[in-house]
């Protein structure tokens, strides 16, 4: 007997309700419409009684996933006090939300509402559960579909709301959606009338049981006098940003000139900014396909590897204290091999995910000693790979999205039997079981399931929202689940990758968050997201192929500069987002200006912060630590401890600011003897061609007429000539042009 059947035969047995008297119920359903209110009401919100100690005594499932025991916290607990079959009209449930008697959320509706109507004709029909053959609801459809752009002043769209049932019948359901919007852009009222209040871009959701549909609303500027001017497109990148700017009423700006394109292409591409003679290469060649060909000689660069490995160690979470030094050491190798060697993202993918072996012998193996659990494992697959956050439905189904508690542990169940034997421990760490210094084995073992908390059930391996083809005892789990999320039809590998790759060079996903896709966090312009999620898997899921195509278009060559039009989008790509450079290239680039290697806490004296292969470590080493190390962790470099972008900072903040202007790091650098000052001093150049060179080397471009004419006489009268070129190159140092990725 199912646990549905059971509570009608209890609504008919302790309430009284006859088969009859429930068929009578004036067309009401607890499923279909008493939860609806519930929710339209907010009852069952995570503030109110949807939370996990409920409200008063009283508890509702969250946002009701789970009506069969809201049925009977409603009708049966507190010996029924909540519902009175005698006088419908005093029953708890509808004198509480109108405010008739005290109550802590306030009034929810009125006497004369639908919802108070749908509630006493439920009351008055015996509160019946529904019948085990009732229908339930299979879709939800909401008009007007995919964008809508209005024009300010205030205006008004009104939403409308069909549900769609497993027996085919449909109903609007309109004034029993629950409506919510991202930001308070938009006014929405009780039944989808949307109002705009000022201008930019929203998402309003739309919610009725357990569906939701996501709508992308714009609002623009009214410009009379709009004629809409663009650079030319250079790809299909450019077709669909410049269509999505010309309806919104936006010009994008013109292309960067060539030092800013240059040292953004560097910076982008391969984490270091050009040299003086690479920037004076390229700022005197006439050449009209110069661009093009830079970003060919750049993804050939070694440096390349270095700073697409940086990213991936950042997100495996390649770090000493979980992996330990042999291991980081290993696992960045293999990584950055991989994308020196081109290997496609898919085949990246897959071998990280079927990784077994010694994590010595084999590195991939590292990605499952860094999460040594089934539930952080599914996790960090889901949120790396497919761009899906599934944290949220670990304890409740997830409120923003179509993921519910059973597709979390199904989904967890794919990684039940991985299991680890210890070589050799060097180092134990009282404290944390998981901290061990020496080889590891990962291996599967023959059984071993996820088991549902609520039930203790074991749960049956399952692909998110696809169906799953049985798996036998025989099968390799990790490999079938390798096989499916690397499939060029997934719905989510390409379109996840993609958009990481387009954040990267941007510097905002199409999706934002990026690793956060979901029905109510839409892409900004879906169209390109799914061409470029199609090329990416068309050509083989070819990294340099991606990068080249989208460094190509002038959207990404726009300037920061904005226009009237675009001067308040962060959203769409109208132009280039200035940000803070990354902790590792500004400190490689504060090296490469003065002409000083950094010096690295037990790394060869050279490298560049680009190459490490882990994350600073605060050894003793005479006293102290490294200068370098200590400089990487101020500006934001990550500890490695989460799967996630986030975890990344380039937020300015005080004490980077006293770093850059008298911290020890800047100062040491520009004084050691040696450097590229002593340098420039000896080499016989006038000091024109002194200044020139710094600008070049910390700006990629020359000097201004007004530039040169102001600094180039404090150099020639200077008594101290090193003095005065050391406040050149620290001013250099400490300019926009310098800090920013522009």
């Amino acid at each position: 007997m199912t646990l549905n059947r059971s509570l009608t035969g209890l609504a008919a047995l302790l309430l009284g309700v006859t088969g009859a008297q429930a068929d009578d119920a004036a067309g009401v359903s607890f499923r279909r419409d008493v939860m609806a209110v519930l929710s339209k009401a907010g009852c069952n919100q995570g503030v109110c009684h949807g939370n996990q100690n409920g409200k008063g005594g009283f508890k509702l499932s969250l946002r009701g996933q789970d009506p069969e025991l809201d049925f009977v916290a409603l009708t049966r607990e507190q010996q029924g006090r909540r519902v009175d079959l005698l006088r419908a009209e005093g029953s708890l449930l509808l004198q509480k939300p109108v405010a008739a008697v005290p109550h802590q959320g306030g009034r929810r509706f009125g006497v004369g509402s639908v919802e108070y109507g749908i509630l006493l004709r439920w009351l008055e029909a015996g509160c019946p559960a529904d019948p085990p053959q009732a229908p339930v609801l299979a879709g939800l459809e909401v008009t007007p579909a995919g964008e809508q752009i209005v024009l300010e002043p205030a205006a008004t769209i009104q939403a409308s709301a069909t549900a769609v049932f497993t027996d085919g019948g449909r109903r609007d359901v309109t004034g029993l959606c629950v409506y919510e919007a991202t930001n308070p852009l938009i006014e929405i009222g009780h039944d989808g009338l949307v109002t705009a209040r000022a201008v930019g871009e929203t998402t309003l959701l739309v919610r009725y049981l357990n569906r939701q549909v996501a709508m992308r609303f714009a609002v623009a500027r009214a410009r009379t006098d709009f004629a809409f001017q663009a650079p030319p497109e250079a790809n299909y990148i450019d077709r669909h940003v410049f269509g999505k700017l010309r309806s919104l009423g936006m010009n994008p700006s013109p292309p960067a000139d060539e030092p800013v394109f240059l040292r953004r292409a560097f910076l982008d591409c391969v984490g270091v900014p050009p040299t003086a003679d690479e920037a004076r290469r390229f700022l005197n060649d006439p050449s009209a396909d110069k661009r093009e060909r830079l970003i060919d000689e750049l993804l050939q660069r070694p440096e390349f590897a270095d700073w697409w490995a940086l990213k991936w160690s950042d997100l495996l979470r390649n770090e000493e204290k979980v992996l330990d030094s042999k291991g980081v050491q290993n696992f960045h190798h293999w990584i950055r091999q991989s994308v020196a060697d081109g290997k496609p993202l898919d085949r990246f993918v897959r071998e990280l995910i079927v990784a077994r072996g010694s994590t010595y012998t084999n590195p991939a193996a590292n990605f499952y000693r860094a999460n040594r659990d089934p539930v952080t494992r599914a996790e960090a697959t889901a949120q790396l790979f497919l761009g899906v956050r599934l944290q949220c439905a670990k304890c409740h189904n997830h409120p923003f999205d179509r993921w519910t508690q059973a597709d979390y542990y199904r989904w967890a169940g794919f990684f039940a039997r991985l299991r680890y034997k210890v070589v050799e421990n060097r180092r134990r760490d009282i404290n944390d079981g998981h901290e061990f210094d020496g080889e590891q084995i990962v291996w599967m073992a023959a059984e071993g399931e996820v088991h549902d908390p609520r039930n203790d059930r074991p749960m049956e391996p399952c692909f998110l929202g696809e169906p799953t083809p049985p798996l036998t005892a025989e099968e390799d789990r990790l490999e079938e689940l390798a096989d499916w999320i690397t499939a060029p039809d997934n719905p989510f590998f390409a379109r996840a990758q993609a958009n990481r790759i387009w954040f990267h060079l941007l510097g905002r996903g199409i999706v934002e968050p990026i690793d956060d896709f979901r029905a109510t966090n839409p892409p900004a312009i879906p169209g390109l997201l799914d061409e470029l999620a199609h090329d990416f898997a068309s050509h083989g899921f070819d990294l340099r192929h991606l990068v080249r195509t989208i460094m190509n278009s002038t959207t990404y060559q726009l300037t920061w500069r904005t226009n009237e039009t675009n001067r308040d989008d962060e959203l769409n790509f109208s132009h280039a987002q200035v940000r803070r450079l990354a902790a590792e290239p500004l400190l490689d680039a504060l090296a490469q200006v003065t002409g000083v290697a950094a010096d690295f806490q037990g790394f060869p004296e050279g490298m560049r912060a680009i190459q490490l292969p882990g994350v600073p470590v605060a050894r003793p080493r005479r006293g102290r630590a490294s200068r370098a190390d200590q400089f990487l962790v101020l500006f934001g470099k990550p500890p490695r401890l989460l799967t996630c972008e986030c975890e990344r900072s380039t937020e300015p903040t005080l004490g980077q600011a006293f770093q850059l202007i008298s911290g020890p790091t800047i100062n040491e650098l520009l004084a050691e003897r040696g450097n590229r000052l002593d340098g420039l001093l000896s080499s016989g150049k006038s000091s024109r061609e002194v200044v020139e060179e710094l600008f070049l080397a910390a700006l990629s471009r020359f000097p201004t007429a007004e530039e040169t004419t102001a600094i180039v006489p404090e150099l020639d009268g200077a008594a101290d000539r090193r003095a005065v070129l050391e406040d050149i190159a620290w001013g250099l140092c400490n300019s926009k042009e310098f800090l920013l990725r522009q």
